[in-house]
């Protein structure tokens, strides 16, 4: 389990992913287009910042990045002019489509040898472990997030 814990906090499958495809870019990079791509609703410099975890400024600072290399567009809200709204652009889309094929070569080389009911079963099994461990998660992280914010208040 601690190897395991250590590959993912490593994130090792999207590095070699990006070594291979990308080596000017960076993970963060990759899952700002992610963050962009998955958003309903128009996505703001604030959103991607929020969805990040990250500071507004690195996040203004991220996206200017990204636009100067053409992964992602800005454009103006249509429904408040002062508002810049963040679009994935068709190279983005693409270093996207080209990350996820390279991951899912990298796990097809690791599960090579198996047999197809292994993998199958594996894919089932890890599923249903990522779905309860989101959901046993997900309100644990955000009661901890508003403890700190109390204690930091006082």
């Amino acid at each position: 389990m601690t190897r395991m814990r250590i590959m993912i906090g490593r994130r090792v499958i999207g590095r070699m992913a990006i070594a291979k495809l990308a080596p000017g870019l960076e993970l963060s990079h990759i899952d700002v287009l992610d963050v962009v791509k998955r958003a309903t609703g128009d996505v703001t410099v604030g959103a991607v910042a929020d969805s990040m975890r990250i500071d507004p400024s690195r996040g203004s600072r991220v996206v200017a990045e990204m636009v100067g290399r053409g992964l992602l567009q800005r454009e103006v809200s249509q429904e408040d002019g002062r508002r810049s709204i963040i679009g994935v652009t068709p190279l983005g889309e693409s270093i996207l489509a080209e990350m996820r094929d390279a991951k899912i070569g990298i796990i097809r080389d690791v599960v090579g040898d198996w047999a197809e009911d292994d993998i199958a079963s594996f894919a089932r099994l890890y599923d249903r472990f990522v779905d309860r461990f989101e959901k046993r998660l997900t309100p644990d992280a955000n009661s901890q997030c508003a403890a700190t914010r109390e204690s930091e208040a006082k």
